[in-house]
């Protein structure tokens, strides 16, 4: 796999400074059942990388001692770690809302009997990955059969409410080196698609665009176009969305249960740096203010604040 950090480094992507915290991400680690095309953080059925119980244990002690309104799960596929549900508890006792990044898939795999009823029990919102409404496209970028899984488990969820009164997003990624087409305009399109053809609903259509790094960036590299991509995102670069940036108000702990400024700058070993000090892990946070804090910036950036900007929430625009 070819690196990118040092094709993004050193960057000329404008000063950022951390806001008030809402929201903590967390990387219960890369174990998944795909090996998605798009996939920034390289996670595959292969990756041993996996939270322990002791680290949970921490970010729970930190969750409960923050003043944090979300949590948002990722992997990977998150409901493969094991204290997924301990976890899940913890942070809803404390009231914290959950997020849920699920690919839809893992939901059928063994083991996994009950993992939807509990988070309807749990009023968990899902944000599912499903990457275009087309089977083809999303068998190209996904693997064989990945569409009609995701198709019976979305069915699944709309019988338990989500989609009406529980929150059920999906996410949409572009299949190659282009900018998501408009949020609201590509929704209806979702909508009305699955509607007619699955009888499927959902709440929400959220649009993020591919990051140059990891498998997507190793990608863009092999086929000589990571310069072309990284021209078009300059290029559609707009000022007014640094201040809606996930990373002014978002802290990224990854398995191990390190600090990040950001998923993405997670998965190119950039840590959160406060006045020099060594990487922060998620036991310090509890003593730690990170408001006003230099967020940690490269040229891969650009990717949230091109045309109409992306974070882990959608267009920034919508």
């Amino acid at each position: 796999m070819h690196e990118t950090l040092p094709l993004l480094m050193p960057g000329d992507f404008p000063v950022l400074q951390r806001g008030h915290l809402e929201t903590v991400q967390v990387n219960l680690g890369y174990l998944c059942n795909q090996s998605c095309l798009h996939c920034h953080v390289n996670a595959g059925p292969r990756r041993k990388e996996v939270m322990t119980a002791a680290t949970l244990d921490e970010l729970i002690r930190y969750l409960e001692a923050s003043a944090a309104q979300t949590l948002d799960l990722t992997g990977g596929a998150p409901e493969l770690n094991p204290g997924f549900r301990r976890l899940v508890k913890a942070a809803r006792t404390a009231g914290i809302k959950v997020i849920d990044r699920c690919n839809l898939t893992v939901l059928l795999e063994p083991g996994q009997a009950g993992t939807a009823e509990f988070l309807a029990d749990n009023e968990v919102e899902i944000v599912a990955s499903l990457p275009c409404y087309l089977e083809e496209n999303v068998n190209k970028q996904r693997g064989d059969g990945c569409f009609a899984a995701s198709i019976r488990v979305l069915r699944l969820l709309n019988e338990l409410g989500y989609g009406r009164e529980l929150p059920l997003n999906l996410m949409y990624n572009p299949q190659g080196p282009a900018l998501p087409p408009p949020q609201a305009a590509l929704e209806r399109d979702y909508k009305r698609h699955l509607a007619e053809n699955y009888a499927v609903q959902f709440n929400r259509l959220l649009t993020l665009t591919n990051m140059p790094i990891k498998r997507f960036g190793s990608m863009l590299v092999s086929q000589g176009r990571f310069d072309e991509y990284m021209d078009l995102l300059r290029a559609a670069h707009r000022d007014e969305n640094l201040e809606g940036v996930m990373c002014r108000s978002l802290v990224s702990i990854d398995w191990k249960g390190y600090v990040y400024d950001c998923d993405f700058n997670q998965m190119l070993g950039l840590p959160t740096r406060v006045n020099g000090k060594r990487r922060l892990h998620v036991s310090d946070l509890i003593d730690t203010d990170l408001s006003g804090n230099p967020i940690v910036v490269a040229n891969h950036c650009y990717g949230c604040t091109a045309g109409q900007g992306s974070g882990c929430g959608g267009a920034l625009e919508a």
